[in-house]
């Protein structure tokens, strides 16, 4: 009988996605995930009525990520009414009871704070599917285009690592190599304008990923 031998490969979230064309794109060139932010104070900010044109024109397979900053209930109560999102993540100070009271699975991001410990602020949220591991920048929630401190992931975790934090095409799959995550999340690094994605970007980047699995 002849055994099977896992593949370990790299999942592609693209993020920030604000116009349908980018999230098929993004589909086609092999993204497992899109993500569309329900954050006003985000310059990628998108309206529930977008997004569900987004979701809805999506291939099958991918998943559709709604990412939220220190959110009401009610108002993620409201997004999931209208937008069929798969994964809710959460990118502010939610404590993990309130993450995972939707009764849909979440991811939980966490700054790389220098001279912090990702395992002990990880610990409380351990139901969460995975940790998405971001770049620490004093007032600023993700989007920034800083690179995350690698150095500072424990190569052991309890929950599958998200990295995110400053990815482009030219930094991948050093990223990949240096960390082993489960998965990549990048926005900035593959727009040509903010909310705006770059095409060749993302398929450099899709390529970066792809290489760093070889």
């Amino acid at each position: 009988m002849t055994s099977v031998v896992p593949v370990t490969r790299t999942r592609i979230k693209i993020c920030g996605i604000t116009r349908e064309e980018d999230a098929v794109a993004a589909a086609r060139l092999g993204a497992d995930a899109i993500g569309l932010i329900f954050y006003e104070g985000s310059a990628r900010h998108v309206t529930v009525d977008r997004a569900a044109r987004i979701a809805r024109d999506l291939p099958p397979f991918v998943t559709v990520v709604g990412l939220f900053v220190d959110p009401a209930a009610e108002a993620v109560r409201s997004v999931l009414e209208r937008v069929p999102l798969d994964l809710l993540q959460f990118h502010g100070s939610e404590a993990p009871e309130f993450c995972g009271s939707f009764g849909h699975p979440y991811i939980k991001a966490i700054p790389a704070v220098p001279g912090g410990d990702l395992l002990q602020s990880a610990a409380p949220f351990a139901a969460a599917r995975g940790i998405l591991v971001d770049a620490y920048v004093p007032g600023v929630r993700g989007g920034s285009g800083v690179t995350a401190d690698w150095s500072v992931i424990p190569r052991s975790f309890p929950r599958p690592v998200i990295l995110a934090g400053g990815l482009h095409p030219g930094n991948v799959a050093d990223a990949v190599r240096a960390v082993r995550p489960w998965a990549v999340d990048v926005s900035s690094g593959v727009e040509r304008a903010k909310g705006v994605k770059d095409h060749d970007k993302l398929t450099a980047f899709v390529r970066g990923v792809h290489d760093a699995d070889v």
